[in-house]
């Protein structure tokens, strides 16, 4: 990955090459943001630039052969940490890595784990991990400036692992940087935050996603434009949209199903929701009710007749017609809590079946109000 093939950006990578060309690289950067923005695919293009042999201004020169080495992601001083299942470190699964990146750029932790088969598991960065770190990184720099170790997703990280590395992201060895790319800073421990340069990735310009689109996936003018607008500024969202993403459509049926169940009142059929809900896994109960959150927003606002202000795609758009006067200002801040409460619960392993069933039975209550 190149600079050139990050989307939009241009002000941070003019600051990150620049940067570099006056020798200020700081031995650790924490890129943070929202999903879907090119953040890893950002770090990615740094980490060539650094050790370029023959770098342009703008970007790396593509030939050297640190570039080859870079193009298959099989630089010997280039190193990976991502969210791993079974209790295994990353390097268990890098060619699968590689092989996941070599045709993706833009994804969200969902499509990887769904690459890996995860199923049910939650993807975690294992306390073991840091030893696998510290190993690699207290060797010599191979052949390049530099020595780089990406963290994807360190807020996945678990604590005993966080805390192993304290010092060796304080002071790394000679020639070493740390790049983490996070997207829920929140959860990154404090003391790792605080020994990293944080720079925040903003969503992409509307019209840099539909240019994007009409380059590489050939849509007309008008069709990347309303794509553009729905995917709100990650281009990841934008691809789901024009593949028709089956994880999305699935999260909308399940959705429907959800509010048709809930406003019904049967009792058997709220049971067999909840137990559905239950049974997806962890990973995507989490994604399912992040994108519920995003409906009851969606649906509230478009009761203020602004078409603007919403990001639907059809489907959704049609079912709102019919659904939206249900979500109101006496019952908007209630979904919220109680969906986020129910996100909560589910990151903490609450037993999914119980959680769902209390989530359904209380929509029921408040679809009423």
């Amino acid at each position: 990955m190149y600079f050139s093939d990050v989307i939009g950006l241009h002000d941070v990578k003019q600051h990150l090459t620049g940067s570099v060309r006056r020798g200020l690289v700081p031995h650790a950067r924490i890129f943070y943001g929202p999903e879907g923005v090119g953040k890893l695919p950002l770090a990615i293009a740094y980490a060539r630039y650094l050790n370029c042999a023959n770098r342009g201004d703008e970007d790396a020169c593509g030939a050297c052969p640190s570039c080859h080495k870079f193009d298959k992601l099989a630089h010997p001083d280039l190193h990976f940490v991502f969210p791993v299942v079974k209790s295994k470190v990353s390097d268990e699964y890098l060619p699968q890595w590689r092989e996941f990146l070599s045709q993706n750029s833009y994804f969200n932790l969902n499509q990887w784990l769904a690459f890996i088969r995860a199923e049910n598991a939650q993807g975690v960065i294992y306390a073991k991990e840091s030893d696998e770190i510290i190993r690699k990184l207290n060797l010599k720099v191979y052949e390049a400036p530099y020595k780089i170790m990406i963290v994807w997703l360190p807020e996945k990280m678990h604590d005993a692992c966080a805390n192993k590395l304290l010092k060796m992201i304080e002071e790394p060895p000679e020639n070493t940087v740390f790049l983490l790319v996070s997207e829920d800073r929140e959860n990154v421990l404090q003391t790792i935050w605080s020994r990293c340069q944080p720079l925040h990735i903003r969503a992409i310009e509307n019209n840099e996603i539909a240019d994007a689109l009409q380059q590489r996936y050939s849509l007309d003018h008008a069709d990347a434009k309303s794509c553009a607008h729905i995917a709100n500024g990650s281009f990841t969202k934008a691809i789901e949209l024009i593949t028709s993403s089956q994880e999305t459509r699935y999260f909308f049926d399940l959705f429907v199903k959800m509010m048709r169940t809930s406003v019904s009142g049967n009792i058997k059929t709220i049971k067999e929701t909840a137990a559905e809900l239950a049974g997806i896994g962890r990973e995507m109960q989490k994604s399912y009710l992040l994108y519920a959150l995003r409906m009851f927003r969606e649906y509230f606002v478009s009761n203020l007749r602004e078409p603007a202000m919403l990001y639907l795609n059809e489907d959704e758009r049609q079912f709102g017609e019919r659904f939206s006067p249900y979500i109101n200002e006496r019952n908007i801040e209630a979904f919220s809590d109680e969906f986020s409460l129910a996100h909560r619960q589910i990151e903490q392993n609450g037993n999914a079946k119980i959680i769902f069933l209390d989530l359904c039975l209380k929509v029921t209550v408040l679809l009423r109000k």
